[in-house]
């Protein structure tokens, strides 16, 4: 059986869009992206608050609130609040799958009433070395709710806080593709589940990873029509050209 030339044009069409489908998909699955992550805080508002005690700007250990000890005498007692963010080397060879990009600690202490401060924000920075040199800035902000300790329950002595602005999500390109870094955010159970809260004891900690994503922009989210689409309708218009050939003969 001979094809005719609308029909094998229809064809070849088709095989060439699904094999550079299939090529994309190969080409984002080999590549492996090596780097490393780091996060610095920034200054703190402090509110209300009438005597804000902080340090560790432009680090990656924040602390605020005077120290209180419990027994002025002995000096017994907790240091004050800190949270620090640790970033860490990245490797991954999985494009969509999370990764983990850092860790955050938040330690709650025992500080003088109005000597804290209502929010920080991190900077966050992921450096890629592989396949080729780029970085990225990604920005949050942390809402440190403070209560006044009465002594009474320990529960409701407990401090938060809350991941008020997520990191958002950058774009960059690579060898004509284009690709997105997401950072997801937080999990505590190895990024199953995200979480956007933590509420710590006092003089106790707890920690939490935080995890990001890289996709790649397929060519179907760029182009209105899919290359399967064009394909079927060069298939289509070979059918009507084939069905009017043939009525022009009957």
């Amino acid at each position: 059986m001979k094809l005719s030339p609308v029909f094998a044009t229809a064809l070849s069409t088709f095989a060439v869009s699904v094999i550079t489908a299939l090529g994309f998909s190969s080409q984002a699955q080999g590549l492996t992206f090596l780097g490393n992550s780091s996060g610095i805080w920034g200054t703190p508002n402090s509110g209300s608050n009438t005597d804000p005690i902080f340090s560790g700007v432009g680090t990656n250990t924040f602390i605020w609130g005077r120290s209180r000890p419990d027994d002025l005498e002995n000096n017994y007692g907790t240091p004050a609040n800190q949270l620090t963010f640790t970033g860490n080397s990245i490797s991954t060879d999985d494009v969509g799958s999370l990764f983990k990009i850092g860790a955050l600690e938040y330690y709650n202490g025992k500080v003088e009433e109005n000597t804290n401060v209502n929010s920080v924000p991190l900077n966050l920075t992921l450096s890629f070395t592989n396949p080729s040199n780029l970085s990225e800035v990604f920005n949050s902000e942390f809402l440190l709710d403070n209560t006044t300790n009465s002594g009474e329950d320990p529960d409701d002595d407990a401090d938060t806080v809350y991941v008020k602005k997520n990191f958002g999500t950058r774009s960059f390109k690579f060898d004509g593709n284009e690709y997105l870094v997401n950072v997801i955010g937080f999990s505590q159970d190895g990024g199953n589940t995200s979480v956007s809260e933590f509420r710590v004891l006092e003089d106790n900690k707890t920690t939490a990873g935080l995890y990001a994503r890289i996709t790649r922009v397929t060519p179907s989210e760029k182009i209105p029509e899919p290359a399967s689409t064009v394909g079927l309708s060069l298939l289509g218009i070979y059918l009507m050209t084939r069905k009017k050939s043939l009525r022009a003969k009957n």
